[in-house]
């Protein structure tokens, strides 16, 4: 134990979702060393890209520093430029939509729905009914997964073929995930994943570009390394990016992919076990599984109806951190984001937001693959605890 401010606080605090090694990332990166290849680039970097783009079935992946390096390649692929509009799910980190403001391109956001908490394909709709009514149509959409759960991806689909619009899907949270079937980032023009330290699997930083369009990711491996022509000398013709993979890195990758579906696994019970303990309580909901879906349940998400259960989200959250215990509010929207105050944004529902509710309402739980039981059941107790504290408060004050 530790005293800190007057009050007892637990040595072993509990991380929403910390990397988790499976020990077979060393045989790669050894090999790095015992080969001189520590620079970016190499063997392990090849075979990462090939590696990737085999398990989810495109033709071709492009490993890079981070899943927003990622996005700005997609952009710039797609000729994304200074004037242009982008639009853009809200409710997602700030990286998903930086690369926009990188091109000096105009972010517009799309609000979540309920199903999926993420893009509402009827924001969307109306958002390019108001484009083509200006004569402004997007250059690109960019969809992401939140969480781990595919959007509605043939609904969005369908809305972005009919206005010739590609799609650049951010499945940085989503990997290991499928949609009908379908791995979630394959959907796009363009797929991204994120290598974060946090990421259902790790390079401790990186990302992963991919494609079906062979042609765009060789022009993407020139960008992200400096776009130098190909002369005998340093010759540069367009502006590139450093953006490339280490291949010690890339070590870390492949040794993390080999169990991936372990990881997967691993966080889908850990949901579950919070869905047996938790969602009997009313005023407590989970984030729901599309049908014919399956989410990788990168982090477990609920929210918390005040109403209903007596107490909000900011008392859970309150609670866990005085245990100890590393909680989030759901990711605060764009929309509300001070960089991009005053763009426009499309609501799924009239006179209101559904990913405004979600951030009021919304709290992610520790996800670790690595989480023990015994650790999982403290998180529960602590929850579990303030709910019966609070029905006692209230009892006696009504018995009063």
């Amino acid at each position: 134990m530790l005293l800190r401010g007057g009050s007892i606080l637990k040595t072993n605090r509990i991380f929403l979702s910390p990397p988790h090694l499976s020990g077979n990332e060393k045989k790669y990166i050894d090999e790095a060393f015992e080969t001189n290849w520590v620079a970016p680039l190499g063997p392990n970097v090849d075979a990462f890209e090939k590696e990737i783009a085999e398990y989810v079935g495109v033709n071709e992946a492009v490993a890079v520093s981070s899943g927003t390096a990622a996005i700005h390649l997609a952009l710039s692929l797609l000729n994304v430029q200074k004037g242009d509009i982008v639009f853009c799910s809200t409710l997602t980190f700030v990286a998903s939509a930086n690369p926009i403001i990188y091109q000096g391109a105009q972010p517009v956001f799309i609000d979540s729905e309920p199903d999926t908490w993420n893009m509402s394909p009827s924001a969307l709709e109306q958002a390019f009914r108001d484009a083509l009514n200006e004569g402004r149509l997007p250059k690109a959409v960019i969809v992401v997964n939140l969480y781990g759960q595919s959007a509605k991806m043939e609904e969005i689909l369908s809305i972005c073929n009919e206005y010739h619009v590609p799609i650049i899907e951010d499945a940085a949270e989503s990997l290991g995930a499928t949609y009908h079937g379908k791995a979630s980032g394959t959907f796009g023009k363009f797929g991204i994943y994120s290598f974060n330290g946090n990421k259902i699997i790790t390079t401790s930083g990186g990302g992963m570009l991919v494609s079906n369009d062979t042609a765009a990711l060789k022009k993407a491996r020139f960008l992200a390394a400096q776009a130098r022509d190909p002369a005998p000398y340093y010759q540069h013709s367009q502006v590139g990016y450093n953006y490339r993979m280490s291949n010690i890195l890339a070590g870390v990758g492949r040794g993390q992919l080999e169990i991936l579906d372990e990881r997967v696994k691993a966080r889908r019970l850990i949901f579950e076990r919070y869905c047996k303990e938790l969602s009997h309580f009313p005023g407590i909901s989970f984030m729901p599984e599309l049908e014919s879906t399956q989410s990788n349940r990168w982090l477990t998400t609920i929210t918390i109806n005040e109403k209903e259960l007596g107490i909000s989200a900011g008392e859970v959250l309150c609670c866990l951190e005085r245990e100890n215990i590393e909680a989030r509010p759901v990711w605060k929207p764009l929309h509300l984001q001070p960089i991009f105050k005053g763009v426009k944004f499309f609501s799924h529902i009239n006179n209101g937001s559904y990913s405004e509710y979600l951030f009021e309402k919304g709290i992610c739980l520790p996800s670790g693959s690595n989480l023990h039981e015994r650790d999982q059941l403290r998180v529960i107790g602590c929850i579990k605890d303030l709910i019966n504290q609070n029905k006692n408060e209230r009892d006696i004050i009504h018995i009063s």
